[in-house]
């Protein structure tokens, strides 16, 4: 591999008496001319792709039993995580003068006895097959609820000002079920709806909110394949276990969460009068208009309840400015699982090595590097590894609502999520980064660090909103995740796509998702590097980071700050 040689700007303004020194890494890293102080630079040098293979293994362990959520070997590895927050000398920023930030949460298990169907205004009605033909949730956590409702189409179910757009105009859907299409309106134009790349406004999750904030019921999303980028068996696993909710939120909640099979969607058009591609294709345009059908959805929703506790791990490490914090930087990964299948025969321990003992073992590194540092850091480093990721992006939720300091104050936030341990990247996934203004210091590093830029491959598929990360962002904190690309060195980009791909296929979210001595954590080190290098560069800029101007997450950070 080929590295630059050519000699970059600072990465930050000097302050005080700091001394600043061109260092040249030392062979087999690359060659960078990284404007930082001459220890910090030291740190980061001495960052070990062995202290983050050792965290892995005892972090996937059988010992933990997949570090289940507010199960024994969660708990295990908080408390781990905690001591090596300890050992390092960070400050507790958990509750009660501690390091883990508890968390309550309400488990919600759908049972079998649950029934549902459509009665149409005149005629019998349709009987739902639970699993088949629709899954549901009651997000009101409680053991039982019926539902009698009308049900209203309200096309994509979205409300998006800045592309004045408003699926709800015209029509009040309290106490109704609304009906509503998975993803987004369709569109080419960056300006509209971001594209062919997925808004938040796209995702079930948004669909769930806003129907519910409306004052709905329930609601019904339309599935089809295409435009989920998944299939109906993925939403059927994924809905089949337990729900996992913060028992503390305030939000409102739907009695009736659920998805129905694009068949089922044709079959109440159908009995409507309509016809489902010509709704759907009218939805797709501003001349759309909500509609109540002569329908209603009928359901008794069973449910097992269960309240259960897990933890944040929160270690502060303080800058030396005095008063409240300017320009924070938060390192984030979460350390939970799947734990364990006792219905699996065999192995049944989801051990998660790649998900994501290899992010933890990450900011576990960066704690350790930040902590060996002279001179500190200007403002506070947060490092923060966060539960129930696999429930929902719970724990992050939770963090980002319940921050240490105000999320105006802070920079920037970067997540580490699901590193593949397979050699040196010669290429960095970092989706989302192009949405600050921080970007082009993203650019500029990375040419620094030699990697290229790899563009999300799947911009439809609403990757930004999958991990931990997404939660600072709704509270305002530009962040984003830093991956691997493709390009390894030693292989063409092929090959690191076929490893990414045996990995989905093979071992994500399974119990073979296990640590290995052949794996090679290089790759976790450079990222680890890489990090370590943006956050010092957000640490000593001038002015904070921000969203771009009509981003959608630019009104909250532009509203907090004004506070």
């Amino acid at each position: 591999m080929q590295y630059s040689r050519t000699a970059a700007r600072a990465l930050g303004v000097a302050a005080g008496s700091v001394i600043w020194a061109v260092v040249v890494c030392a062979a087999p890293e690359p060659a960078m001319d990284l404007g930082l102080p001459v220890n910090v630079a030291a740190a980061m040098q001495s960052i070990d792709a062995e202290r983050i293979r050792a965290h892995v293994r005892f972090l996937s362990d059988d010992l933990l039993e997949g570090r289940g959520t507010g199960a024994r070997g969660g708990d295990i590895a908080a408390k781990y995580i905690a001591a090596q927050f300890a050992l390092d000398g960070l400050k507790p920023a958990g509750d009660d003068g501690g390091y883990l930030q508890r968390v309550d949460f309400t488990g919600v298990q759908t049972l079998p006895a649950t029934t549902s169907s459509l009665q149409p205004e005149h005629g019998k009605a349709v009987d739902l097959r639970l699993g088949d033909d629709y899954v549901i949730g009651n997000q009101t956590q409680t053991a039982s609820v019926d539902i009698d409702a009308p049900i209203v189409f309200v096309g994509y179910g979205i409300e998006a000002p800045e592309y004045r757009w408003n699926d709800f105009k015209g029509v009040d859907v309290k106490g109704k079920v609304v009906l509503v299409i998975v993803n987004e309106p369709p569109s080419k134009d960056p300006k509209f709806f971001n594209a062919e790349a997925m808004t938040y406004y796209g995702r079930w999750t948004y669909k769930f909110e806003e129907a519910a904030r409306k004052g709905a019921v329930g609601a019904l999303i339309i599935h089809r394949t295409d435009l989920a980028s998944y299939g109906w068996g993925v939403v059927r696993s994924s809905w089949t276990g337990e729900e996992v909710y913060l028992s503390n939120d305030s939000d409102p909640k739907l009695k009736a969460a659920s998805w129905i099979q694009l068949d089922v969607a044709r079959q109440l058009f159908s009995a409507s009068g309509l016809k489902l591609d010509d709704m759907m294709a009218s939805a797709g345009t501003r001349a759309f208009k909500a509609r109540e059908l002569p329908m209603r959805f009928r359901a008794h929703v069973v449910s097992e309840v269960r309240k259960f506790v897990s933890y944040n791990v929160l270690g502060l490490l303080p800058g030396t400015d005095t008063g409240n914090p300017t320009q924070a930087v938060i390192y984030s990964a979460h350390y939970d699982h799947l734990g364990i299948d006792p219905t699996m025969s065999g192995d049944n321990i989801y051990n998660g090595a790649v998900d994501n003992g290899t992010g933890v073992g990450v900011v576990l590194e960066l704690a350790h590097a930040f902590a060996s540092s002279a001179p500190r850091p200007p403002h506070p480093v947060l490092f923060a590894s966060v539960t129930a990721e696999e429930k929902g992006l719970l724990g992050s939720n939770y963090l980002g609502k319940h921050l240490p300091f105000p999320a105006a104050r802070i920079a920037l936030g970067l997540n580490f999520d699901a590193i593949p341990p397979i050699g040196v990247p010669e290429s960095v996934n970092v989706t989302g980064a192009e949405r600050t203004s921080f970007y082009p210091h993203v650019e500029h590093t990375a040419k620094i660090f030699g990697f290229d830029i790899q563009p999300d491959a799947e911009p439809g598929a609403g990757h930004y909103y999958r991990s931990d990360h997404f939660s600072l962002a709704r509270a305002g904190v530009p962040a984003f995740s830093i991956n691997t690309g493709v390009k390894f060195a030693g292989h063409p980009p092929e090959w690191g796509k076929a490893q990414r791909d045996e990995y989905t296929a093979k071992h994500y979210h399974n119990p073979s998702d296990e640590y290995a001595s052949t794996m090679d954590f290089s790759s976790n080190a450079a990222l680890a590097k890489f990090g370590f290098a943006l956050g010092w560069q957000a640490l000593l800029a001038t002015g904070t980071v921000n969203w771009l101007p009509g981003d959608e997450f630019e009104a909250v950070r532009l509203h907090d700050a004004a506070q």
